[in-house]
């Protein structure tokens, strides 16, 4: 078994009066993908936030238990958000990309960490496309709107951007889902290769797709952890009923 990356231990959220995730304690391995399966509405975004703590934004929301990063409790009150959201990147379901150029887009990150150098700069964005798989795409457009680009093009530009700033664990929140067959293959193939580097926690409503790319699988109803366990036991040999009838679509 892999190295443990991030260990969360009786976890629970609530938004207000609402508890939205109870008593979720889970082991994400180092340098491989881990996907989070589930009904919408099941939770499985909300513990997605708060791995780097994007909860913190919402209002009212209460979080109980414990979320260790490389052993250290990232919901310490001495931690450093800014830090640890650089470490752990994350990918959103639709590019949210800035109105700049392709280049400015990816140098913005480096830059706020006080990297000015513009031949430093030149080869984050060599180097961070190359990862992407978008560099050949996008070589000659570095002047222009990253808007402009398709919306394949653009999630991967989204990815080159959360590597500039060189995180460990980058999170996924249903990255393909607005995209074509075509571009999720991309999409599938980059997340293939980029777990070598990093660990990779996916969000996804695509069982196929969790399939596919995913070392480890997470199933989640109802804001409760049902199962969790090697992706080829999940799909062909789960523990638990409940599993089985949302894997064979019975129910969700």
């Amino acid at each position: 078994m892999k190295e443990i990356k991030i260990v969360t231990k009786n976890l629970n959220l609530f938004y207000g009066e609402k508890q939205a995730l109870r008593e979720i304690s889970l082991d994400i391995p180092d340098k491989r993908v881990t996907a989070f399966i589930g009904p919408s509405g099941c939770g499985k975004s909300t513990f997605l936030r708060v791995l780097n703590r994007m909860n913190d934004l919402i209002d009212h929301v209460k979080i109980e238990g414990e979320v260790f990063v490389d052993g250290v409790n990232i919901y310490d009150k001495n931690i450093d958000v800014v830090n640890l959201r650089k470490n752990i990147g994350m990918v959103f379901q639709k590019s949210n990309l800035f109105p700049k150029t392709i280049y400015e887009n990816i140098v913005y990150g480096p830059r706020i960490n006080g990297i000015k150098d513009k031949k430093a700069l030149d080869e984050i964005v060599e180097k961070t496309c190359n990862q992407a798989a978008i560099w050949d795409e996008v070589k000659d457009r570095m002047n222009e709107n990253a808007l402009s680009l398709s919306g394949g093009q653009q999630q991967r530009l989204c990815i080159a951007r959360a590597l500039a700033v060189e995180p460990e664990i980058i999170l996924m929140d249903e990255p393909a889902s607005a995209l074509d067959p075509l571009s999720t293959a991309k999409i599938e193939e980059l997340i293939h290769d980029l777990k070598k580097q990093y660990t990779i926690v996916i969000v996804t409503h695509n069982m196929q797709q969790a399939a596919r790319v995913s070392d480890m699988t997470a199933f989640f109803y109802i804001g409760e952890l049902i199962e969790f366990d090697r992706t080829t036991k999940i799909f062909t040999n789960p523990s638990i009923k409940q599993t089985e009838d949302y894997i064979s679509g019975r129910f969700g």
